[in-house]
């Protein structure tokens, strides 16, 4: 099964600093037949204005992975961490049993970037945050694991039975990703244009991916690949 999910599809809310667009439904916007895919339940792709940003707010019992697109976004929380996660880079908070949190963009451009929830595997945990860089060369033409349930080595650790990898391709380049029985894969473009089992695929798409091969073609270079693989 391999269902391709355009931009144009998306919900979403333009707050003015915010320009919000929602792969599944969330806050205003619902969709029945876009509850979640498995065990992702958000996959929001916002824009956020120069110097604003979300202001505190809490979380409880979900598995949050920020993936930054352009810009950069200043996190700091109830635990007491602060950190600036730029392009490319990656941050996650495990908001087990309670987090106050608030996220920035203190530069003096756009930041855009995607966020993604997942459900935790481990309710009442204690929270956690952590953040690394990912250096775009070192997923050129292969799959880079940026967060992880799995334990995988480099990752950014979840608390959930899933993956996060990101992937980038020139043009012409092509990669598989093997969905295997009972996963539930959702792969999001960044950047780029991609062929996946003869389907288009353009930036800011998404792929509902389950019991499927299938192979990423990059149309237009760079492709810049984010995907999940969740139960």
């Amino acid at each position: 099964m391999i269902e391709v999910r355009p931009f144009s599809s998306l919900g979403g809310a333009n707050h003015g600093w915010l320009n919000a667009h929602h792969h599944f439904s969330f806050a205003e916007y619902y969709d029945p037949r876009r509850m979640n895919w498995g065990r992702l339940r958000v996959w929001n792709d916002d824009v956020i204005q120069p110097q604003s940003g979300f202001p505190p707010h809490p979380h409880r019992d979900m598995e949050i992975i920020t993936y930054v697109r352009t810009g950069a976004i200043t996190h700091q929380d109830s635990m007491g961490n602060k950190g600036r996660t730029a392009a490319g880079d990656v941050q996650v908070m495990s908001a087990g049993t309670g987090v106050r949190h608030s996220e920035y963009n203190l530069e003096d451009e756009d930041t855009t970037l995607f966020q993604i929830w997942i459900e935790t595997d481990k309710v009442g945990h204690p929270p956690g945050w952590g953040a690394r860089q990912f250096p775009k060369t070192e997923r050129s033409g292969q799959w880079s694991v940026l967060a992880s349930g799995k334990g995988d080595e480099g990752a950014l650790s979840i608390l959930a039975d899933a993956r996060v990898l990101g992937a980038t391709l020139e043009k012409g380049q092509e990669l598989t990703y093997e969905a295997a029985p009972g996963r539930h894969v959702y792969a999001v473009l960044a950047t780029g244009a991609v062929d996946v089992n003869g389907q288009r695929v353009n930036a800011r798409d998404g792929v509902a991916i389950a019991d499927a091969t299938v192979t990423f073609k990059a149309l237009e270079g760079p492709a810049e690949i984010v995907l999940t693989d969740t139960l």
